[in-house]
């Protein structure tokens, strides 16, 4: 074995994760900050490594170890640190899961409105419920296996979409006060995740993503 192969990060299994979520639980903040990095260190050297399929495996590990296991490793974590951009990454996919037609929708309202950002994020002309779960995977996927601040640059041009989408349909709707409101609310929190991700990509490219 090299010393190479010795000093990387051996890849990280789901009992792995689970039991470092249950740590991270009981731990002190520092502490908890501090295994964030080191899982999401550990999680992308094992993705980016030469076993492909890992990746596919990582891709999943959300629906493996639960997204509530994730967050207690990540929710501590600033929004624009390796973890805090890998949990955005793998919300973004849980989400096109759970709420496919609703992100799609979002998403071909507000396209014609931001086309940089439709560009940059890759979607399928018809932007139907399964083009946005392939964004997602797609992203994923290249966040451990291609370039790791294009699929950031990708993730936070789909939340820009997304935020532009759902104001134009809470300006277009006949909701209630109270729930365009949400919606507003909402499309800020999709746009500050953007910003977060573009950061992120630029520390990336930095060499000082952690």
């Amino acid at each position: 074995m090299s010393e190479l192969d010795r000093r990387r990060p051996r890849p990280l299994l789901s009992a792995d994760v689970e039991a470092l979520a249950a740590a991270a639980e009981a731990g002190e903040p520092f502490a908890r900050i501090e295994l964030a990095h080191a899982t999401a260190a550990a999680l992308v050297d094992a993705g980016r490594g030469d076993g492909g399929p890992e990746t596919s495996r990582l891709v999943g590990l959300a629906e493996t170890v639960g997204l509530d296991t994730l967050s207690e490793l990540w929710r501590d974590a600033p929004a624009d640190s390796l973890p805090g951009a890998l949990w955005a990454l793998y919300l973004l996919r849980s989400w096109t899961e759970r709420q496919g037609e609703a992100v799609a929708r979002m998403y071909r309202a507000g396209r014609s409105l931001a086309p940089v950002d439709e560009v940059v994020a890759g979607v399928a002309d018809h932007a139907d419920p399964a083009a946005v779960r392939a964004l997602a995977d797609a992203v994923l996927t290249g966040a451990y296996r291609g370039d790791f601040d294009v699929a950031l640059e990708r993730a936070a041009a789909f939340f820009r979409v997304i935020a532009v989408g759902r104001r134009e349909l809470a300006g277009a709707g006949a909701g209630t006060a109270e729930g365009d409101n949400a919606d507003l609310d909402l499309a800020d929190r999709n746009e500050r995740c953007a910003d977060a991700l573009h950061r992120a990509a630029a520390a990336w490219r930095a060499g000082t993503l952690r």
